[in-house]
């Protein structure tokens, strides 16, 4: 930026910790302001339990995973203070929280069927450059179209990342998982997560404005709506219902991100019994009409 750029001083060696009470979650690790949910510190009983253990030899108690809010929840608990910096990505003044130890213990949270897609090689590699997780959002958006067997969750997170300039970085990401039941217990079946942009927006805002996004790709494209109702929001969620040019009422369901963007994670129509059922519309097949 047009300065000379000064390595920050680290007091490597100095292992004391002082953090004169204070909450140092809330503090230190993140800017956001919405509670961190994967809090739940009775984890690092196992943590500490499953030292040096392989992934295959790990048994999770039975109630970290006895329902499938419990599954992902502990999952990002256990993942929190994990940490995979590559060398070349500074980070830290020495150890950070519980380093590579989590990871074991993560990957028994999988179901077998995801583990047998992806190993635990892979798994650890997809960390690299991540060394702490707060998990901001998670919703429930299971609807009639939803695989059977499957539960599946919005989530976001805030992660700091190391850079080879010597800072450290805040980056957010937000995604699906879904959790199915495995014998008498529920384990991850899937994740897909997605990096947040906090330029985009900004400059290309209608598809990442609920609104503009309904009033384009449902009006423009779609000629569906007959009337748009004022938006309804509670937290994070944003609700949106039309009156449709086909007599139907619609509501379309978004989760406002970090970075200001509205994801679309739900399509509903009122059924004749005055309840809301889960419809797929693809918009972009309008425009091939």
């Amino acid at each position: 930026m047009g300065a000379v750029l000064l390595k920050a001083e680290k007091d490597l060696e100095d292992k004391r910790v002082i953090t004169n009470g204070d909450n140092t979650t809330e503090r230190y690790f993140r800017p956001s302001k919405l509670p961190v949910l994967n809090d739940k510190q009775e984890v690092s009983k196992i943590i500490e339990k499953s030292f040096n253990e392989k992934p295959s030899d790990i048994v999770l108690p039975k109630e970290l995973t006895k329902t499938p809010y419990d599954a992902v929840i502990n999952y990002f608990s256990i993942l929190q203070e994990a940490e995979n910096l590559p060398k070349d990505k500074m980070g830290g003044c020495g150890t950070i929280g519980w380093a590579k130890q989590p990871y074991p213990v993560a990957y028994n949270f999988l179901s077998t069927k995801y583990k047998s897609k992806i190993d635990y090689n892979t798994f650890l590699k997809s960390f690299e450059n991540i060394a702490h997780i707060n998990l901001i959002k998670m919703s429930n958006i299971n609807n009639e179209l939803t695989e059977p067997g499957i539960i599946r969750y919005f989530v976001e997170m805030e992660t700091i990342e190391g850079s080879d300039k010597g800072n450290t970085y805040f980056g957010y990401y937000y995604g699906f998982i879904d959790v199915e039941k495995e014998k008498d217990t529920y384990k991850i079946s899937n994740m897909e997560f997605t990096g947040e942009d906090f330029l985009c927006a900004a400059y290309h805002g209608w598809r990442h404005n609920a609104e503009s996004y309904v009033d384009i790709a449902y009006g423009d494209w779609c000629k569906l709506i007959k009337k748009r109702l004022p938006t309804t929001q509670e937290g994070y969620i944003k609700n949106i219902e039309i009156n449709g040019t086909d007599g139907k009422e619609y509501k379309f369901v978004f989760i406002n991100l970090t970075n200001g963007t509205d994801v679309e994670v739900g399509q509903y129509v009122r059924d004749k019994d005055d309840t809301w059922k889960a419809v797929k519309i693809n918009p972009e097949n309008c425009l091939k009409k």
